[in-house]
């Protein structure tokens, strides 16, 4: 498969050909990270292209994106919890700097994270954690990718 996908993410979950997705979600997308130096990185994609901003959406799906972003969050700590006992937290992010669409960082936050970074924004980590092979999404993360889709299934049943 191309990489094409990643200069349209929502046009590609919309046809069904981000590999990135994981769950479809009331008001967006639930894809794992195209990183995973933090394993069990995921982004909620908007499913309304062009949408820049937040504030860009009417009331009723903003309120929908933030609760499927709390839906993410919480799946995501629950999958990373459940595989990595050094699973501390979860942080979520709505930034908007780099990329001109809607999304949220669902970002899992480890013990074993090194001193000078474990308590900063992720964003604070060396580049090469980005651009390093190792940490690439690929099969090595199937587990992780099924976890959080299994507690998003949950959730959802939950209501």
């Amino acid at each position: 498969m191309t990489d094409d996908w990643r200069t349209d993410r929502i046009g590609a979950a919309l046809r069904g050909a981000n590999p990135t997705v994981l769950r479809r979600l009331e008001s967006g997308f639930a894809a794992i990270g195209d990183v995973q130096f933090l394993p069990g990185y995921s982004v909620l994609l908007v499913d309304t292209p062009h949408v820049q901003r937040l504030s860009d959406l009417p009331k009723s799906k903003r309120l929908s994106f933030l609760s499927d972003m709390d839906r993410l969050g919480e799946a995501v700590e629950r999958a990373c919890r459940g595989l990595d006992p050094a699973f501390r937290r979860v942080n979520l992010e709505i930034l908007g700097n780099t990329d001109p669409f809607l999304h949220a960082h669902v970002w899992p936050r480890f013990d074993w994270e090194p001193a000078d970074v474990v308590g900063a924004p992720v964003w604070l980590y060396p580049r090469d954690r980005w651009t390093d092979t190792r940490f690439r999404l690929g099969p090595q993360h199937d587990a992780l990718r099924q976890a959080i889709g299994s507690e998003l299934d949950l959730l959802r049943s939950a209501g």
